[in-house]
């Protein structure tokens, strides 16, 4: 399960969402979090994502992305701040900047300002330099937008001065907003997953993807997304060695969705971190006799390649029935 099924799901994720960025609109970046309303917003065109990250408590979610001109990178966050029930943008602003002020000081605030709104939450934006740490400058531009227990703090940096009237960053941040009513749906959910699974924190991410199905319905138009987020908390759940959870997840799936068979796959592979090889086979066989119906774009896995079956190589019975599968 850790090897050729891993890499077909990873493969398959990028299709399900995209870290942080609109899946219609390229430029458009959203940050939510799993279990928590609120979605944080910008738009700034010409931008690509470059890393992701996202705490295992579900609590924050970060993401950095570079301009095609490499003049700027930004850092966007949104996270909630414990204990806190009544934050406001002049707090979040505060409570990231005087660290930094106490940190570093060759700090120099440059300007500050307030992007009111009638309708939204206002964004207190401040752009300041400090020396970083190879000792050049860094110029920054940032701006932070709060209400009661959650922040949003999204930074535009770089080796250049920034004035602070620069149009095309003043631009960016008139489209930045936090809308507090926001219900996260599968993709945020599915997401913050996604990212805690890509850095290895499988134990953290398995529950977080199977939240994730609950926002799907058993709809056709929704089956790829349920495929691979099925895939994916399966196996989460497999490699942080909870066998049994994994099992259930893809046991529920195919009483659902029979055709599919990467369910039978994983149960395979859970079968033989098991050494349940005779069950091993069995959904083996069940597998390849569906392996016409992989999504599109998905390569079936060899099983001789898989570090679920690699320890039983010197079974020789079953690994001949192993390599009589290709």
């Amino acid at each position: 399960m850790k090897k050729s099924a891993i890499s077909v799901v990873l493969a398959l994720t990028s299709i399900v969402v995209s870290a942080g960025q609109s899946p219609t609109n390229e430029g458009d970046f959203r940050l939510a979090l799993p279990a928590h309303q609120g979605q944080l917003q910008w738009r700034a065109d010409g931008f690509k994502i470059i890393q992701s990250s996202a705490k295992p408590n579900g609590q924050e979610i970060g993401i950095r992305g570079k301009d095609q001109t490499g003049r700027f990178t930004f850092l966007g966050f949104l996270f909630l701040v414990s204990g806190e029930t009544s934050l406001t943008s002049t707090k979040c602003r505060d409570g990231a900047l005087e660290p930094l002020k106490k940190s570093n000081p060759t700090f120099r605030l440059l300007a500050s300002s307030e992007i009111p709104s009638s309708n939204e939450l206002p964004v207190e934006l401040v752009t300041y330099s400090a020396q970083g740490r190879d000792g050049k400058p860094v110029y920054s531009m940032r701006g932070f937008v709060a209400t009661a227990d959650i922040c949003g703090d999204l930074e535009f940096y770089g080796e250049t001065a920034i004035n602070p009237e620069n149009t095309e960053l003043k631009s960016i941040f008139q489209s930045y907003r936090f809308n507090p009513t926001y219900v996260p749906q599968f993709n945020d959910v599915f997401l913050y997953g996604q990212i805690l699974y890509r850095n290895g924190m499988y134990k953290a991410a398995a529950p977080i993807l199977e939240q994730s199905l609950t926002k799907l319905s058993d709809s056709k138009s929704q089956e790829m997304m349920r495929r691979v987020a099925t895939d994916q908390a399966g196996m989460a759940y497999g490699i942080a060695g909870e066998t049994a959870k994994a099992r259930r997840i893809f046991e529920s799936a195919i009483a659902k969705d029979p055709d599919y068979p990467m369910y039978y796959y994983n149960l395979a592979c859970a079968d033989a971190q098991a050494k349940k090889l005779a069950d091993a086979r069995v959904h083996l066989q069940q597998a390849f006799a569906r392996k016409g119906n992989m999504l599109q774009g998905e390569v079936f896995p060899d099983p001789s390649k898989d570090d679920s079956f690699l320890p039983y190589r010197n079974d020789k019975d079953f690994w001949e029935f192993v390599e009589s599968l290709h």
